[in-house]
């Protein structure tokens, strides 16, 4: 039935000038039948590229609401509608603002994995890729970093000269993933190497032998000679790294390393939402044109 599935996807594509986009976290065989596969920065940068008309997101509803602020014109569509990331809800429009009034040189840097309204109230966004290269880009030395704390303390700490404010946002499946968990890993795999996503604590972050995005735990692991690593990010990261990596060994660290709202996005979901391409990513058109703003400066900064 997969195979049918599949043939009947690439069809649809076809006929009604669709590109599929999918984050390494959905499932293995929602990534394999996407026209592009990547971690929220790679996939913005893609969104504003592609020829087609109509952009299908296999993801959480974030990516869909960027997606539409870099392309006003185009039509996006979740391949499930019910998918969200709760950190991206996880900083207030009034905190903001009384930020800005205690702190007047401040940049509000807001990580991608975040909604369209938090966008719209900020300065510039990141991703856990870039988010480094842009904090040292700017100006200002008070920063707000929103919404996720873990990856605003990682970056803090290598920019001692910069201020930062921060906020109590985090990843469910990033804090899950505690020091115990990995020091047990260790003691199953010595010889292996620890990769880690910086939305975890700083206490297992300790314990890594390198931190990345997932794009850039996928490219360290591939260049890396060593053929063992114990892998603190979601799970669907593994099909990536096994389609590189086939000689090589990865392993999880624990059991909630699973974030059930990426899994909400299957084969047969794409299928349906091609039928019909129903239910629209709306945005309303003044809050577009804040949101926007600060994607096309994390676009210009990360260049």
């Amino acid at each position: 039935m997969n195979e049918q599935t599949k043939a009947r996807i690439k069809e649809l594509q076809k006929e009604k000038d669709v590109v599929i986009l999918a984050h390494y976290y959905v499932d293995g065989e929602v990534q394999e039948i996407a026209d592009y596969v990547g971690d929220s920065y790679y996939l913005a940068k893609v969104a504003t590229t592609v020829e087609q008309q109509n952009i299908l997101f296999c993801g959480v509803s974030f990516m869909g609401e960027s997606a539409k602020l870099l392309n006003a014109k185009k039509h996006v569509y979740m391949a499930d509608d019910g998918a969200d990331c709760p950190m991206a809800h996880m900083a207030e429009v009034e905190k903001i603002e009384e930020v800005r009034k205690e702190y007047p040189d401040v940049a509000v840097v807001c990580y991608v994995n975040s909604t369209a309204e938090l966008k719209a109230h900020s300065d510039v966004c990141v991703t856990s890729s870039n988010a480094l290269k842009i904090v040292k880009a700017l100006p200002n030395k008070d920063i707000y970093f929103i919404p996720d704390y873990n990856l605003a303390h990682f970056i803090a700490e290598q920019v001692p000269e910069k201020h930062f404010i921060f906020n109590d946002g985090f990843c469910h499946v990033h804090k899950s993933i505690h020091r115990e968990d990995v020091k047990k890993a260790k003691e199953l795999h010595p010889d292996a190497l620890v990769l880690a996503h910086p939305e975890c604590t700083s206490d297992t972050l300790a314990l890594a032998d390198f931190i990345g995005s997932t794009s850039q735990i996928i490219d360290y692991a591939t260049a890396s000679d060593s053929k063992k690593f114990l892998i603190c990010t979601e799970m669907g990261v593994f099909y990536e790294l096994m389609q590189k990596n086939p000689d090589k060994k990865f392993f999880s660290v624990g059991h909630r390393q699973f974030c059930p709202n990426m899994k909400k996005v299957s084969l047969d979901k794409v299928l349906e939402k091609l039928e019909d391409l129903k239910d629209e990513v709306i945005l309303p058109e003044e809050m577009c044109e804040q949101a926007k703003k600060p994607l096309d400066e994390m676009l210009r900064l990360a260049q």
